[in-house]
């Protein structure tokens, strides 16, 4: 079990061309450039050489945010239907943090609907929460739909260059067609029960919603109810997807 991306190996601070080149960013040498260049930000102040780095500092690399917080958690959740993304439920249903460990507390990475199944993030990290919820990151979340009928490839057509809703157009979605009645569809927004109101708009209500893959991020071995806890490689590389605002 790993206890989340800790970038330093102990409790001094260490200069911050090892720590990079400990993240796989670039050797030492190439650290160096990228320090030189001002294109590293240590919590909030462009790095010079000779600056370290220690836990609880905030590293950002190209726009690309890394924490050194010991206490980070990322869970990778696979929700099933029936369960309630929030913390607590007033009508007693269960809920995805539930399905996690108590310690520390964790809230849900944007939400999936009652019904809808699939992979879902917990963490206490709010700066990565921010950027895997905000469009301006694009992050992609992609969705197996089973759907009434099967789409006409005109459908699909207006799915990908996308739909007219009540709360606006959609952005471009990249869809294709599985089988009959089975589409993959990949957004970057989170809107509300978005997929659900684009199938609908096109004729094809959704029958069962999954969602299969967030960013870097998929996990076909997790069984519905079932969740773990990312490794440092791969908190890292959702950082490094995540990567500046489009």
């Amino acid at each position: 079990m790993t206890t989340g991306p800790s970038l330093t190996e102990g409790d001094e601070p260490e200069r911050l061309q090892k720590v990079l080149s400990r993240l796989g960013i670039g050797s030492r040498r190439a650290s160096e450039i990228l320090i030189a260049e001002g294109r590293v930000v240590v919590n909030g102040t462009v790095a010079t050489l000779g600056d370290r780095i220690g836990p609880g500092d905030e590293l950002a690399v190209d726009g690309v945010v890394y924490t050194t917080r010991p206490d980070v958690v990322v869970y990778l959740l696979n929700k099933p239907a029936g369960v309630v993304t929030t913390a607590s439920d007033p009508e007693g249903r269960p809920t995805v943090v539930g399905l996690v460990p108590p310690e520390p507390r964790v809230v849900p990475v944007g939400r999936l609907d009652l019904e809808t199944e699939g992979l879902l993030l917990l963490t206490n990290d709010g700066t990565l929460t921010h950027r895997l919820t905000h469009p301006s990151f694009g992050v992609e979340k992609e969705y197996l739909a089973e759907v009434e009928g099967s789409p006409s490839r005109q459908a699909l057509r207006r799915l990908r260059e996308g739909i007219e809703l009540d709360d606006g157009r959609t952005a471009p979605a990249k869809v294709s067609q599985i089988e009959p009645g089975a589409v993959r569809i990949t957004i970057h927004e989170g809107r509300n029960r978005q997929v659900r109101r684009m199938c609908e708009a096109i004729g094809h209500p959704v029958r069962r919603l999954v969602r299969t893959r967030i960013g870097p991020l998929a996990d076909r071995t997790l069984r519905p109810g079932q969740s773990r806890r990312l490794t440092d490689d791969e908190v890292l590389g959702l950082q490094r997807a995540i990567g500046s605002p489009r």
